[in-house]
């Protein structure tokens, strides 16, 4: 007879490392992307970025001895994930931080668990408590401080706000059909890297042809800090941060490995506070915490402990 191991903690120092260094690297990316699209158009740097990253998740994949080509049906996967999270997640997102700060646009996405619940409610049969519901709407009022700051505030107009808002959703949307995309069993049955790969390969081709239609020939800025943030997005941000983060929801489970949410906003706004002058005051400060605390909440309630691991009954 076997029985059930216990689940790691978040708390155990290899875990609470990778957590860390997670949520750290993914905060920054909020900030580079914003350089990106300050004089390349944006398509072409989410193509420069994916292709940085799908070399490295290749090279990572065989450095690790994992296989490299993907089982049946497993080109169908990597083209749903290609499409929704490395372009359709991208585009909206590079695209909105030219009507909003970097910081806002990483505090909307914590509200990412929202769509992923009710996707997973949809397709997957997920519950959703009430304790979800409750931290969701404290999150959402959170969120509406801050858009009322932003408005206030920033030169931009009532319309580029809301365009900047609009935009952010569309990436949350995105993002969220990636999530359940990977969480149905055709995807979970192709290796894990190798997927990772060839979905950034297909995001790399369908990102490519809409720049060449729409954007033109190649565009790239010779600066040094435009390399550099291609290298950090398309590594750091990419091959070093997805298989630590997917290692954690394996070991601590979705609910555990969800709390980067919270920090991940708290890095992107200290950034946007020291490089995009972000004012903070009554408002925007109670706006932050309010959407923080709502989103431990709902987290809370979304919690659940991964698959135990079979050990022998001594």
């Amino acid at each position: 007879m076997k029985v059930p191991a216990e689940a790691e903690s978040l708390f155990t120092p290899r875990n609470f490392a990778a957590f860390l260094l997670v949520s750290l690297i993914w905060g920054g990316t909020w900030l580079v992307i914003r350089d990106q699209i300050a004089s390349v158009p944006a398509s072409w740097s989410i193509s420069y970025r994916f292709m940085v990253a799908a070399l490295g998740m290749f090279a990572l994949a065989a450095l690790r001895r994992e296989p490299l080509h993907l089982g049946r049906g497993g080109l169908r996967w990597a083209v749903l994930l290609g499409l929704f999270q490395f372009t359709l997640n991208f585009g909206f997102v590079y695209n909105a931080e030219d009507y909003i700060t970097s910081g806002l646009v990483a505090v909307m996405f914590a509200l990412l668990v929202v769509p992923n619940a009710i996707f997973g409610r949809i397709f997957l049969g997920q519950p959703i408590t009430g304790a979800f519901v409750l931290g969701s709407a404290i999150a959402a009022l959170g969120v509406a401080l801050l858009f009322a700051h932003e408005w206030r505030s920033s030169p931009a107009t009532l319309e580029d706000v809301l365009l900047g808002a609009a935009l952010t959703v569309g990436g949350i949307l995105s993002a969220s059909a990636a999530n359940i995309t990977q969480a149905m069993d055709g995807a979970k049955k192709q290796p894990f890297l190798a997927l990772l790969a060839w979905s950034m390969a297909v995001g790399v081709a369908i990102n490519t042809a809409y720049a060449l239609a729409i954007d033109g020939p190649p565009q790239f800025d010779p600066r040094r800090s435009y390399t550099l943030g291609i290298l950090y997005l398309g590594l750091a941000g990419s091959v070093v941060t997805f298989p630590l983060y997917y290692g954690l929801v394996r070991k601590v489970g979705a609910g555990q490995a969800a709390y980067s949410s919270v920090i991940v906003p708290i890095v992107a706004m200290v950034l946007s506070t020291l490089f995009e002058g972000f004012e903070w005051g009554p408002l925007p400060a109670a706006g932050a915490v309010i959407t923080l605390v709502g989103m431990v909440v709902a987290m809370r309630g979304r919690a659940s402990a991964p698959p135990r691991r079979a050990t022998p009954e001594p």
